[in-house]
């Protein structure tokens, strides 16, 4: 990634956000981030542009083709076994979405065993998340979308209004992370944060949904008949090559990031993030990969998190599917039928001590007598430090000073 110096990038980078501003017409009054904070990227709306896309209200930005899936086997013809994949799971119904696919398009549009969903991933911050597309409203906030878009398609929900909105990339950057806007009002959203932070919906928040991120060879395992993302997207992307080449190196810097990153670790080590409540946590992968299991609790939740080896990095080589070995974790709810477990790693899988049954990364128990059982998954991130802890200072470091 060529780097301009910071006086040149700060005009030209300027005159884009300007751009983007004015072509999405995001109202400013009211917002919950500070507006000369917020940098642009490079690309204009759209420029990266998000799979299943509406179309901004006003016209100003086409709307974007479908995402299409093809089955696991057709996939093994393209995707490598240790290549990153995102997966949601809803209702028994699995899908993956390969981050040689994400790294040129950061958010995917979707519908998951009937829901609506966006599927999120940030190549600045390594941060893959998922999202409801379903808003839940006031009546206080639904008039103020009527009076931004009086065609919005709002719908009474109880005693408030559910607005269904389909997400495309700003081309904008909040402490170097994903801004987000919606097709119905431009609202600016936070990946991160889940939450709306500049324009008609600010503050409302996103029903965040639990993504977890694995090697393809462990969903094809886990879902042989899962869906997986095609890469027949409408588009001519160089998918496979990683246009962040060595991003994430142990020594790096984050890109248009302001001020100096939380020094308690590497700017650029990767972390499991869990926040819970008003706490937030995060497990760094250099002690996971020692201990392969931690068990905790997070906001009262008492969870355990699932390390293991064999998923490569995207941000690494020039090809993805080359990037070095930073492996794949899972965070689960400890708790099942009442009961509460504890995990170790016993040199040969995931083993609970109140019962010796085994357990694969994916939560599920494959041996003993909870076997055919499944722990709940938490919501997390596979993100950087720097990213996570610039949006949560308070975060506590799973390890540190022990």
């Amino acid at each position: 990634m060529k780097r301009m110096g910071w006086l040149a990038w700060a005009l030209l980078g300027s005159a884009l956000a300007q751009g983007a501003w004015q072509l999405l017409e995001i109202p400013r009054e009211g917002p919950l981030v500070s507006l000369r904070a917020i940098e642009a990227g490079g690309p204009p709306p759209q420029g990266i542009p998000a799979l299943g896309f509406g179309g901004s209200h006003n016209g100003a930005v086409e709307p974007s083709p479908p995402p299409r899936f093809e089955s696991v086997e057709a996939a093994r013809g393209w995707l490598d076994a240790r290549e990153p994949v995102l997966v949601l799971e809803l209702a028994g119904e699995a899908r993956a979405y390969p981050l040689q696919i994400m790294i040129w398009h950061e958010i995917v549009n979707d519908v998951v065993a009937g829901r609506p969903v966006a599927v999120t991933y940030c190549p600045l911050c390594n941060s893959g998340l998922g999202f409801d597309r379903r808003l839940r409203l006031s009546d206080a906030q639904a008039e103020r979308v009527r009076a931004r878009n009086p065609e919005a398609a709002l719908v009474r929900s109880g005693a408030g209004w559910t607005l269904e909105v389909t997400l495309g990339t700003s081309g904008l950057l909040y402490k170097s992370n994903l801004l987000m806007f919606d097709d119905a009002t431009a609202t600016l959203w936070s990946q991160i944060l889940g939450r709306g932070v500049v324009g008609t919906l600010a503050g409302v928040r996103l029903e965040p949904l639990p993504v977890q991120l694995l090697a393809f060879e462990a969903f094809a395992r886990a879902h042989p008949e899962g869906r997986v993302l095609s890469r027949a997207t409408g588009y001519e992307r160089n998918y496979g090559e990683n246009p962040y080449f060595a991003y994430d190196a142990p020594e790096g810097r984050p890109f248009l990031f302001r001020g100096e990153p939380d020094a308690r670790l590497p700017a650029m080590e990767r972390v499991v993030a869990v926040r819970l409540g008003n706490e937030a946590v995060a497990y760094p992968y250099g002690l996971l990969r020692a201990a392969r299991v931690v068990n905790d609790a997070v906001g009262g939740v008492p969870l355990v998190v699932f390390w293991s080896p064999g998923a490569a990095s995207a941000l690494d080589r020039a090809r993805v599917a080359r990037g070095r070995d930073v492996g794949a974790a899972g965070v689960f709810d400890r708790r099942i039928a009442g009961r509460e477990l504890a995990f170790v790693w016993d040199g040969g899988g995931f083993v609970d001590l109140q019962t010796r049954s085994r357990w694969d990364l994916l939560g599920r128990a494959h041996a003993g007598p909870l076997a055919g059982r499944r722990l709940t998954p938490l919501t997390h991130d596979n993100t950087l430090w720097f990213a996570w802890a610039a949006f949560f200072r308070d975060t506590r470091v799973y390890g540190a000073g022990r």
